[in-house]
């Protein structure tokens, strides 16, 4: 049975969590590998809409087993409130495993994300200010708190002591904030050790062992290729590995073991935050998309910024992650439009670029070279097999499959679950 990697192939909210659902209940395990609260996965499920952010979005699905693995920094308040709420809608999440090496984001952490946030000025880059940044930073300069440190209070002082001898001090005389103190910090986190003590779990040892008993396993990145910390729009991305590679790492589960890998693509373009955006609209096409598809963040609120398809990108992702299959969300949303541009090659400067730049400088004044395709008006949202699109959507999804590097193996059509066209199965 196979290991499977779920990732957004353009700037985050393409819709994985739509795709997630389409795998529903032929998946043992859903693991969410990278990344935290920073992130949203919306799931229609008949008349009730579900806003995940900490929690792989499998929990919706009777019968899966949730894991939040190494790679992830966990928010604990958030964790709870987000079992709490889903509780209280009548979803089970007794099953959720945590890992015991994923890395606590603290009260500290928050307070720096916001404040150096705002130090930037004009160079903001757009986080959330959820602390995902700095909880990334403490891991990567070994002064970071793992969910394990919460069940030994003398390891758990001791880190926050030392995490705080510095932070204070920055606090206090670079950004003109209160300290912080140890006990607050220590007090809130042990609050929370027993309630979350029957969750946590060696996951690495439990995914490989479902591996090796023939059990599916699906890897769920947050955020996106494009806002990977190494493959993306440096510096405008998040703090972890969001490509397929994270899934290795941020789960203990070995590269080898991967059999397939599906990128979600939005039918359009969007991002939020700063950083370049090649087929960014400032128009009524702009505006359009963005009321058709309602692209707001799940977790900020924040109107997204929209733009055309942009076939390079999705080559790119494609590359970067060894994409098997797409998944093309949204389709819906561009009916209506008499025509459809999709750039299919960048402009810099007088000189084309088929592909996405290695420099960031050329990406950021990257002007997008348009191929035109005839729109459609008639609904979609009914069509479940690919005949059932009209002709010129049918040309749509299958130009932009061709420029893109994989096959659009399933088609969304509608923000119901039911609402997707599948040409090829996913497992």
């Amino acid at each position: 049975m196979p290991a499977i990697v779920l990732v957004g192939a353009q700037w985050g909210d393409e819709g994985k969590g739509k795709a997630t659902d389409l795998l529903g209940s032929r998946v043992d395990y859903v693991v969410k590998f990278n990344g935290g609260n920073n992130a949203g996965h919306t799931v229609v499920i008949g008349d009730k809409k579900y806003a995940l952010h900490l929690l792989p979005s499998g929990i919706l699905t009777p019968g899966v087993t949730p894991v939040i693995s190494n790679g992830v920094v966990v928010d604990v308040e958030v964790l709870f409130d987000e079992l709490g709420a889903l509780s209280a809608r009548g979803v089970d999440v007794s099953k959720l495993l945590v890992s015991a090496n994923a890395h606590v984001i603290t009260g500290y952490h928050r307070t720096l994300d916001r404040v150096t946030e705002r130090f930037l000025g004009k160079r903001q880059i757009g986080t959330t200010g959820r602390g995902i940044g700095p909880a990334y930073a403490d891991k990567i300069n070994r002064v970071g708190i793992r969910i394990q440190d919460l069940f030994d209070e003398n390891i758990l002082r001791q880190k926050v002591e030392g995490a705080l001898d510095q932070k204070n001090h920055l606090l206090v005389k670079i950004y003109n904030r209160r300290a912080i103190g140890v006990d607050e910090i220590v007090d809130e986190l042990l609050s929370y050790a027993d309630r979350l003590r029957p969750m946590v779990a060696d996951t690495s040892l439990v995914l490989n062992q479902a591996l090796d008993a023939d059990k599916t396993v699906l890897f769920e990145g947050g955020q996106a290729t494009m806002l990977d910390v190494d493959h993306g729009t440096y510096p405008f991305v998040t703090s972890s590995n969001a490509t397929s590679g994270g899934a290795a790492t941020g789960s203990g589960v070995a590269p080898n073991r991967i059999d397939r890998v599906i990128a979600v693509v939005k039918a359009y373009t969007t991002r939020v935050g700063a950083g370049p955006f090649p087929t960014e609209l400032f128009d009524e096409s702009g505006e359009f998309l963005r009321a058709a598809g309602f692209e707001f963040g799940t977790t900020t609120g924040r109107p997204r910024r929209t733009g055309w398809y942009d076939a390079p990108i999705a080559r790119y992702s494609a590359r970067i992650n060894g994409v098997t299959d797409f998944v093309l969300t949204k389709l819906d949303v561009l009916t209506g439009l008499e025509t459809i541009p999709v750039c299919v090659a960048y402009d810099v400067d007088g000189t084309r670029f088929d592909e996405v730049p290695v420099n960031q400088s050329d990406f950021h004044h990257a002007t997008p070279i348009y191929e035109e395709f005839p729109g459609w008006s008639e609904d979609i949202t009914g069509a479940r097999e690919f005949s059932d699109l009209p002709k010129n959507a049918q040309d749509y999804v299958l130009a932009v499959e061709e420029m893109s590097g994989a096959r659009m193996s399933a088609i969304g059509v509608g923000p119901g679950r039911e609402a997707i066209v599948v040409r090829h199965d996913l497992l």
